[in-house]
């Protein structure tokens, strides 16, 4: 097993496919259970217009157009307002799974037997450590919150300056909520597709999947647990 903090392997899936179904639109789980409150866009910028673009973009089905830069926006407030659609996303995703995703069916963060993931946030821990993989979202999670609610990363006010870091930042947001979809498809695929929902979990796992490519917020060797999957969803 390889015990990594970053992808690095250059294999994936063998001869094991996943399969791929995509509905047009992006419907809510029945039960809209979440594994946490909803984050709402930042309030004081331009959050709640380009919140607006986005739900007006994904009800026409077009994912592609939708995760792009709307003509005259500034782009550290759509990575912004995107940031945080996504994190409501898995929020959601991962709200279903909580009563199978345990510590004793889950012990690890993993995704498939070659990639396992420890926490470490460089603050209250700053050495990996070995988690079970609700644990795991769990300090993830409470991580982004942090960052969502920290003004002087996520700014509120209007016309408040972002920080020259803030890419680098959302860069790290979006790579460690990678990993839970790669949790989710390699460890709970089966009881998705038990629940009728793998195609709602396609579907954003596409929106997920073509925004972190537009804006390149995540290195290919990141996306190795999934990347035959990202393949087909990029057409490369």
């Amino acid at each position: 097993m390889i015990i990594v903090s970053v992808v690095c392997s250059d294999e994936f899936f063998g001869s094991v496919p996943i399969p791929l179904f995509i509905s047009p639109g992006l419907s809510l789980f029945r039960n809209q259970k979440t594994f946490r409150p909803k984050k709402s866009a930042p309030s004081g910028s331009k959050g709640a217009q380009l919140q607006k673009h986005i739900d007006a973009t994904l009800g026409s089905g077009n994912l592609r157009e939708a995760v792009r830069l709307p003509p005259g926006e500034d782009i550290n407030e759509w990575l912004a307002v995107n940031t945080v659609d996504f994190f409501n996303q898995v929020n959601i995703l991962y709200g279903t799974l909580t009563e199978f995703c345990t510590p004793t069916n889950c012990p690890t963060m993993s995704a498939g037997a070659k990639y396992e993931y420890r926490w470490a946030d460089g603050v209250t821990i700053k050495k990996p450590i070995e988690v079970s993989a609700p644990k795991y979202v769990e300090y993830l999670m409470d991580w982004i919150e942090a960052q969502l609610d920290d003004e002087s990363v996520f700014p509120q006010k209007l016309g408040a300056p972002f920080p020259s870091n803030f890419k680098d930042v959302v860069k790290t947001i979006f790579k460690r909520l990678f990993r839970v979809y790669a949790h989710i498809y390699h460890s709970h695929f089966q009881k998705i597709v038990s629940l009728k929902e793998e195609a709602h979990l396609n579907t954003c796992f596409k929106h997920f999947v073509l925004f972190t490519w537009e804006f390149r917020l995540i290195n290919k060797e990141e996306l190795a647990p999934l990347y035959d999957l990202v393949e087909s969803i990029l057409q490369l």
